[in-house]
């Protein structure tokens, strides 16, 4: 009989981000490998600051590391209308389940803010994660250049009651 190593990953925890978050979410945004190539120009000097996280319900997963807690990834939920703004996960962390995490934490939050709706206007290569996270496509937004020249799924996450 064969042996079987057991991976355990350190655990993930979804926190508020605060102001100081800003710089490590930037850099998520700009150092995504879904944004390279031809798709480069939609993060090209964005920024995610202290003044968005402080007007928005952004949130962080965390993970140990040597220097302490580590931002993974993390999400925006805007109330008014509602949507999920941004959702990225590091692409060294990718592949774990942290994606899937904020999404759930994101439908919790949306819940208790009464919401039962969320949209997402995706990014052509993240299409295939939403669709696998249980969004629903409900349309395309058309391009709107210079930053964004082509057209995005329109999705929506229904929010289940409790």
């Amino acid at each position: 009989m064969g042996s079987r190593t057991l991976r355990i990953s350190p655990p993930i925890t979804i926190r508020r981000a605060v102001a100081r978050d800003a710089r490590r979410l930037t850099r998520i945004v700009r150092g995504s490998s879904a944004y390279e190539g031809k798709y480069a120009a939609a993060v090209a000097g964005y920024r995610v600051g202290p003044d968005y996280i402080e007007a928005h319900r952004v949130f962080a997963a965390v993970g140990p590391d040597e220097q302490g807690d580590r931002v993974l990834g993390f999400y925006s939920l805007v109330l008014t209308p509602p949507e999920l703004d941004l959702l990225f996960v590091a692409d060294e962390a990718q592949g774990r389940g942290i994606g899937r995490l904020l999404v759930a934490h994101m439908q919790a939050e949306a819940r208790a803010a009464g919401l039962d709706r969320v949209k997402v206007v995706s990014h052509r290569p993240a299409e295939g994660f939403y669709h696998r996270a249980g969004a629903v496509r409900t349309g395309t937004a058309p391009a709107n250049p210079p930053a964004v020249p082509w057209d995005r799924p329109e999705f929506e996450f229904r929010v289940p009651s409790e």
